[in-house]
């Protein structure tokens, strides 16, 4: 195992509300859960803005020398309408839309779910288990919770009883919602009446008729609760007790309410170290959701094809721009704010190439305005205060005026310290925030798109004008204009 740095990180942990030092359970290991997409839909930004900051804090521990299980999840069943008890499934639902089975569905959007995470360059997470390959673990969870009366059965459907749970504990001790305020009405529920209490919310749901999605249970035939999914699968991969628990702000309640009420009801002790929630990502000032169409799809920054923006964006600008706000932050998406991102993302990248022509002094015996160690030391604190990304890319830039007098022979280092400016440099840019060089990206662009004009030659020699045209025309919706010249064939990308 790599040495560890050890480190005095302080994360704010959603349940008491203050930062808090980081103790692992298990030395030298960390324990992360993240919930992951309802996969009946392409995911927005704002769901891409929750995976890379947890996508940070995944490599800040790797680098630290940490061995990370992180386990994020596929919602491939029980996510009912509007997050109710009642509804349809909502990829049964796209099911019967698109005229597809709903595993076809959950298929289709998995994979564009990891194409659009591999754009940003996000790591892949150690496990990612799926809500279907899990149901015979929530019916055994569920026939605990029987068990122990924290959960009753109502005409083929089971429900978590709150009234009996809060006689030990406290539902509504994450989200701070007091019991007696919550709006009983709220879900606008058709069974409502099946409940002992309005408040109580569904573990197993009876399988109406024309419900397509729906297994076998004691209770009859019916399907999961999204809130008992990923309790089951944290627990599974993480044990009984471990360090993080993720998501966005929005699934704080009713979502991680109820996975731990369900957690600590099964175990009689708290489980969850840290709860972890990422604030909102906005659009024109309003929250990013499907439900309300208020959405901007990262295809769509990537191409152009909007009417927010006025060119489009690589996804590592798109990556810098969230980074440059801290995970607990609002951020409003705007053109000038990525205008401004692009601008600072390729000043610090040229700014970093420049070390490799720079050379170091031949002695350690230098005298230099420049500490490295203590800027490092810095750089190192901002990740340790809460995960601090945009101090971290501030001091990466106050170093940049070093590079610059180095550059100029104002400013000289000794051998070691020269390497660890630069590999210091390199760790945070690379490993930490998880940037990439966008010059790599555009020559493996340059060589597909010489290879479509060549393609194209060949159709226009074979008088294929079909096959010519369309090449043409599609590059072009991706702001490639290619410029037939005597006897060569030329591209301009729109920057």
């Amino acid at each position: 195992m790599k040495k560890i740095i050890k480190r005095n990180i302080k994360i704010y942990n959603s349940i008491t509300g203050k930062k808090e030092i980081f103790n692992p359970i298990i030395k030298g290991h960390v324990g992360m859960y993240v919930c992951g997409p309802t996969v009946y839909n392409k995911i927005h930004l704002g769901n891409c803005r929750t995976f890379i900051h947890f996508d940070l804090i995944f490599r800040y521990f790797k680098y630290l020398g940490y061995k990370v299980r992180y386990v994020r999840n596929i919602t491939d069943v029980g996510h009912l309408e509007n997050d109710n008890d009642e509804g349809e499934d909502k990829i049964g639902k796209k099911a019967k839309i698109e005229k597809l089975e709903p595993m076809e569905i959950v298929q289709k959007y998995t994979i564009d779910f990891h194409q659009t995470l591999y754009l940003f360059n996000i790591l892949p997470p150690s496990i990612e288990p799926t809500a279907t390959g899990h149901i015979i673990d929530q019916i055994e969870y569920i026939k605990i919770l029987i068990k122990k009366g924290l959960a009753y059965e109502v005409n083929g459907s089971v429900y978590f009883n709150i009234e009996a749970y809060n006689k030990n504990y406290e539902y509504g001790i994450l989200s701070k919602h007091k019991i007696d305020n919550l709006i009983e009405s709220s879900r606008f529920l058709k069974k409502q009446q099946e409940k002992r209490n309005p408040k109580d919310f569904a573990l197993w749901k009876k399988a109406p008729i024309n419900h397509i999605m729906h297994w076998p249970s004691p209770w009859g035939n019916g399907f999961p609760s999204w809130h008992l999914e990923c309790s089951t699968m944290s627990v599974k991969y993480l044990g009984k007790f471990f360090d993080i628990h993720g998501g966005g702000l929005d699934l704080k309640f009713p979502h991680h309410e109820c996975e731990l009420a369900q957690i600590q009801g099964i175990y009689n002790q708290k489980t969850i170290n840290f709860w972890i929630h990422t604030n909102m990502l906005t659009l024109n000032g309003y929250k990013m959701s499907k439900s309300t169409m208020n959405i901007l799809l990262p295809k769509d920054i990537f191409s152009g094809k909007n009417t927010f923006l006025e060119k489009p964006f690589h996804p590592n600008i798109v990556r810098f721009f969230i980074l440059k706000n801290h995970y607990r932050s609002i951020i409003n998406i705007s053109n000038d704010a990525l205008i401004d991102a692009e601008r600072t993302y390729y000043s610090l990248m040229n700014k970093f190439k420049k070390l490799d022509n720079i050379y170091y002094a031949d002695t350690d015996n230098v005298v230099s305005t420049f500490d490295v160690f203590s800027w490092k030391e810095e750089c190192h604190k901002a990740m340790d205060d809460d995960f601090n990304s945009p101090m971290l890319i501030s001091l990466l830039f106050k170093a940049t005026k070093y590079i610059e007098l180095l550059e100029k022979g104002v400013l000289k280092l000794g051998i070691d310290d020269f390497l660890l400016f630069k590999n210091t440099m390199h760790n945070f840019i690379f490993k930490v925030l998880g940037l990439e060089p966008i010059e790599k990206i555009d020559n493996v662009s340059k060589k597909l798109i010489n290879l479509l004009i060549k393609i194209r030659n060949n159709a226009r020699s074979e008088k294929n004008w079909i096959l010519s045209d369309n090449i043409r025309n599609e590059l072009k919706e991706l702001g490639i204009t290619l410029e037939d010249n005597k006897n060569i064939t030329t591209f301009k990308i729109k920057t």
